[in-house]
């Protein structure tokens, strides 16, 4: 784990939040190439599960909600973890992943109490009971809120869904393991409504398409285990609940989860709110409260398990090496272009134009000439580049025959092959 995190600080993808003023816990911000891997990933899920498909909607709900929808939903008076202080040196834990003493100290432990994990702010110039509200804790809330709306302005029939991508806030006793548990985070969620005999074979495609997500972005299926949860451990409202468990470095950990809310969440939004949220079933012909099937992505640990998945030491031509054998769907740069040598300017000038010419086809594309050859094609390895592309004096002309060539590099293999410039954009985009 610790290689995976020196990687990503010290290429760009992921630093330490507030770093220079000695961070704070818990919080992580993306670098240049992690925050195009993070949108590679989000934009392929929102392809996959709400572009490509007729049944699917997406929302972008507001962070700052009534404070009502999250008493409605239980958070208020139940989204909570148990919590232990040493009486010693006063740190606390999460009761349930110490032990018997504290780890830092090997001091006793006080009794464990209930710790509500929403961040509590205010609305508005007063700071009183009324101007309470909070960071949503999660990105559903905002799409059951909305789901008068949908109805109302698109007239659904079932089953149909509503999408989310959005920040998530939870003040965590214990934040640990890089990226995975964090107080702020990002999820990619969906509410699927569907009629109440009906939610089985729903919940078998949303468990097939769970699978087919992680193939997409390059998580392999034998680091993916299903763990069914058990009636006692389910939250109370849940009649099946599927924890998508990933072997990540420190362990077997929830990578998501898919589970079966029957009419739990609409049917308190409605007592709560007075409004009514059902939707005139087309073969009853009378207006249902629909049951839900929830399948909950965290795009933060997406982020952790495919660079698990892609971290890579090997050997190539003699040499060790260390690269991230990324999916090319999610690698933050598609290709890389060199000239031969940087003090050439014939070559250079060539170089760039080549390099322009791709950008404008395929953005994610970086000019590299920094260092001999050998240091290029190492440095982009290690950021996961699946092509290095080099201009020469064959593409010059000097060969006549391979004039407007370039050759182009496998990052896996370290395999080249020289082709037309003109060939290059079907390659980078398969």
């Amino acid at each position: 784990m610790e290689d995976i995190v020196s990687l990503c600080k010290r290429r760009g993808f992921i630093y330490q939040g507030s770093e220079i003023y000695g961070g704070l816990a818990g919080t992580w911000d993306y670098g240049p190439l992690g925050v195009e891997m993070k949108n590679n990933v989000k934009n392929l899920w929102w392809r996959m599960f709400v572009q490509d498909r007729d049944d699917m909607c997406g929302v972008d709900a507001a962070i700052l909600m009534n404070p009502k929808v999250w008493e409605s939903s239980g958070h208020v008076g139940g989204f909570s973890d148990p919590l232990v202080e040493c009486k010693k040196c006063k740190r606390r834990f999460r009761a349930d992943q110490v032990g018997q003493s504290c780890p830092e100290c090997d001091g006793a432990f006080g009794e464990v109490r209930q710790f509500n994990m929403m961040f509590k702010t205010h609305v508005g110039a007063t700071e009183d009971e009324a101007s309470v509200s909070y960071l949503r804790p999660e990105t559903a809330g905002g799409i059951f809120a909305n789901f008068k709306n949908i109805v109302d302005s698109f007239h659904p029939k079932l089953p149909f869904g509503i999408a989310q991508i959005g920040k998530a806030f939870r003040n965590e006793i214990a934040p640990r393991d890089f990226i995975f548990r964090a107080r702020e985070f990002e999820q990619m969620e969906i509410e699927y409504f569907v009629r109440p005999g009906e939610w089985e074979a729903a919940f078998e495609a949303w468990r097939e398409a769970v699978h087919a997500f992680n193939d997409a972005v390059g998580i392999p299926r034998d680091s993916v285990h299903e763990l069914e949860v058990a009636d006692g451990d389910r939250a109370h409202y849940s009649k099946r609940t599927i924890d998508f468990e990933f072997d990540f470095p420190f362990g077997r950990k929830e990578l998501y989860g898919l589970a079966y809310r029957t009419d739990f969440d609409l049917s308190a939004h409605e007592q709560g709110s007075g409004s009514t949220l059902r939707i005139v079933d087309e073969e009853g012909k009378e207006p249902i409260v629909p049951h839900v099937i929830e399948p909950s992505f965290g795009v933060d640990r997406t982020v952790l398990a495919i660079l698990s998945s892609a971290y890579t030491e090997d050997e190539l031509g003699g040499e060790k090496r260390t690269y991230l054998k990324l999916n090319k769907a999610v690698a933050p740069i598609k290709a890389a272009v060199f000239p031969l040598l940087k003090n050439k300017p014939e070559l250079v000038a060539k170089a760039r134009a080549v390099y322009v010419a791709l950008k404008k086809e395929v953005p994610q594309v970086m000019w590299d000439d920094n260092g001999n050859i050998g240091k290029r094609y190492r440095r982009q390895d290690e950021i996961g580049t699946p092509y290095c592309i080099t201009v020469d004096f064959d593409t010059l002309g000097e060969k006549p025959e391979l004039a407007d060539t370039v050759t182009i590099r496998d990052r896996d293999t370290g395999e080249q092959q020289r082709i037309a410039v003109a060939d290059i954009p079907p390659i980078l985009r398969s």
